[in-house]
């Protein structure tokens, strides 16, 4: 094809292989792993790489294994139909799992719960019609909390792909109301929470009678950045606000004793990409406080475990994962686990812990190893799976660290495992989403990074000014200064890089994909130092862009003002203002139906560089959201990609 100018609304994957042999080793994939109260049996649900041709992504099964070892059990679907499964929690009690099945033709849900030996399956509901999510056990075991959106119009959440919008907008478009339901055995759902109330997130009263939840009125997908802080009358349907944080609240969680709420609070940018201070707040509402103030890192989940004056949560320090504790009157904070690596647990916490703390169980991997499940005594657990030991490191993975503007920051260099002496090798830097977010050591398997290094390419992963891991200051030091600092600090750390590997500064690609792509046709407008480009759902024009996505809410803490009070510092920060300047090949691609940064973005941006005869590639992919789910296009995605940086780089 005509990779200088070429537009395409994909369906399928093209020709531009790059086959991965069928004997490779697939890569076994854990999701949520939550233990038993009494820590000795851990529940998760496991998948398994298909492969690289694959049409469809795997289904998971339930699996239940004794942290000391045995016999484990697996359940699949119900029936023999096609589905997916989700949210499986443990009872107050641990003799029950309950968890969700959702079909995949008919898109119903339903709940089921297991006894924890994986015996005497019972559905509690069936054929429910909307989304269904975050299932919680009420705290005397007899029924079930969970977030029921019902007859939705889309998936929840705004990274997946948008509701057509045809006719008069303001009739059609539907504002979906995800509500708190209680359900019980006998298959009976009730709505809790109001309903013209969104609710983002919750947690049970210790009574049973009541919920503490963050939720806004509005615009589900847009309103998440201006959530407060609630607690719910189960019985009446009744909310009453209790906090109003300045910026994004998260994870609220209620203390043993029904006192206290803790939540993390922070800048952040997109629901599920979490970082912040923690606080707590009186039940009756009050001041909130700051438990961690000045703190050098992001704690990203949280829960009370046993104790009314200790919170324990997750963060991230710099390179390193963290378990913390900190002491609610001292406000002094205990390190009890830290390493480089990423983690992962039950959904609520990224470490799940039985009912006294002592025991816990998570998700462990890094950039050379992929991940399995670990269980054990806080910060002394031990493998209790192997199911991925056979597959050998892709990589060579270096933290790198850098100074810049009186800034200190971190990256992460990926080099090919075997390097030929006196050669120097072609970079990509890869710039992440948010740009609240931050690169983490994450097992590098199939995709673009992993194809990229196979072929010779090392790979940049800077985490500048604005990313997690080195406390709200750092994360902060971005606002109204989108594309400058951020940039600087890129740009220092390929110098910093170039002084320890054997990178060839002439032949460097730049890629990025949400922030990270709009930070990619910024960073072609700001410099000619990279030859080629690849931009995945950017944003070419700040100021278009307010009146086009559907999550605005979420620039007003970033740029200080709409656009419409202060158009002048969404133009400073827009590519489209400096777009004469731009030389290096780009590709540009998109969802269909991008909700977060709408495909209208990627076209402005490619009509510019076409108009300027600038090489240029634009692929929209159909049907899709911000999140690019289905395998044909991701494999797309990934081979003209590498062909790119190929035609340009080597």
């Amino acid at each position: 094809m005509n990779f200088r100018s070429a537009l395409t609304v994909a369906t399928f994957a093209l020709a531009c292989s790059t086959a991965v042999s069928a004997q490779e080793p697939r890569v076994h994939a854990f999701g949520p792993v939550a233990i038993s109260p009494d820590g000795t049996r851990v529940v998760s649900l496991d998948s398994t790489d298909r492969g690289p041709d694959a049409k469809t992504s795997p289904s998971p099964s339930l699996v239940i294994r004794p942290v000391a070892g045995g016999h484990s059990v697996s359940i699949g679907c119900p029936t023999t139909a096609a589905c997916t499964l989700a949210s499986p929690v443990w009872s107050p009690d641990g003799a029950r799992i309950a968890y969700l099945v959702r079909d995949t033709k008919s898109r119903e849900f339903s709940i089921r719960t297991v006894r924890a030996d994986g015996s005497a399956a019972q559905a509690w509901l069936s054929g429910y019609r909307g989304n269904l999510g975050a299932l919680r056990w009420a705290p005397n075991g007899f029924s079930l909390g969970v977030l029921a959106t019902a007859n939705a119009h889309k998936d929840i959440g705004a990274t997946q792909a948008g509701a057509a919008l045809v006719g008069e907008i303001s009739a059609t478009l539907v504002q979906d109301v995800q509500r708190i339901a209680v359900v019980s055995a006998a298959g009976n759902l009730r709505y809790a929470s109001p309903g013209d109330l969104f609710v983002y997130e919750y947690d049970w009263m210790p009574n049973g009678r009541g919920f503490a939840a963050s939720a806004a009125h509005g615009n589900g997908d847009d309103n998440w950045w201006i959530a407060r802080l609630y607690t719910i009358d189960g019985a009446n349907q009744t909310a009453h606000e209790i906090a109003a944080p300045a910026l994004q609240l998260n994870a609220p969680r209620v203390s043993p004793d029904g006192t206290t709420i803790a939540f993390i609070s922070g800048i952040m940018s997109d629901f599920g990409s979490v970082g912040g201070d923690v606080y707590t707040v009186p039940v009756q509402g009050g001041a909130a406080i700051d438990v961690t103030p000045g703190m050098a890192a992001s704690a990203n989940s949280l829960g009370w475990v046993g104790r009314n004056d200790r919170l324990t949560f997750t963060a991230l320090k710099g390179d390193k994962a963290a378990l913390e504790t900190v002491d609610l009157a001292t406000k002094s904070i205990a390190t009890e686990w830290s390493a480089p690596m990423a983690i992962g647990g039950d959904g609520s916490m990224r470490i799940s812990l039985s009912r006294d703390g002592s025991i816990a169980a998570l998700t462990l991997q890094d950039f050379e190893h992929a991940a399995e499940i670990y269980a054990g005594p806080v910060g002394k657990w031990t493998a209790i799976t192997r199911d991925n030991a056979a597959i050998a490191p892709t990589v060579r993975a270096t933290s790198v660290n850098w100074t810049n503007d009186g800034f200190s920051v971190q990256g992460w260099l990926l080099a090919p495992r075997a390097l030929a002496p006196g050669k120097k090798y072609p970079m990509i830097v890869s710039i992440h989403g948010g740009p609240s977010a931050a690169y983490g050591p994450s097992f590098v398997g199939r995709g673009t990074t992993k194809d990229l290094i196979d072929r010779g390419y090392f790979v940049f992963e800077p985490n500048p000014r604005g990313s997690y891991g080195q406390g709200e200051k750092f994360t902060q030091a971005n606002v109204k200064d989108f594309g400058y600092g951020d940039l600087r600090d890129i740009l220092t750390g390929i110098d910093a890089v170039e002084k320890i590997a054997p990178i060839d500064d002439a032949r460097l690609g730049v890629t990025g994909f949400s922030y990270g792509g709009y930070m990619t046709m910024w960073t072609v407008t700001q410099t000619h130092r990279f030859k080629a480009a690849a931009a995945g759902a950017g944003i070419a024009n700040w100021q278009s862009y307010y009146g086009e996505n559907g999550i605005d809410k979420w620039m007003i803490p970033f740029f200080g003002a709409s656009v419409y009070d202060d158009p002048a510092v969404y133009a400073k920060s827009s590519p489209i203002t400096f777009i004469k300047n731009v030389k290096t090949p780009t590709f540009v691609f998109v969802g269909e139906r991008d909700v977060e940064c709408p495909a209208p973005q990627s076209f402005e941006f490619w009509h510019a560089l076409e108009t300027l005869g600038v090489p240029t590639s634009l692929v929209v992919y159909q049907g899709e959201g911000h999140g690019i789910r289905q395998p044909a296009h991701t494999r797309d995605i990934t081979q003209r990609t590498l062909a790119w940086f190929d035609r340009y780089l080597k």
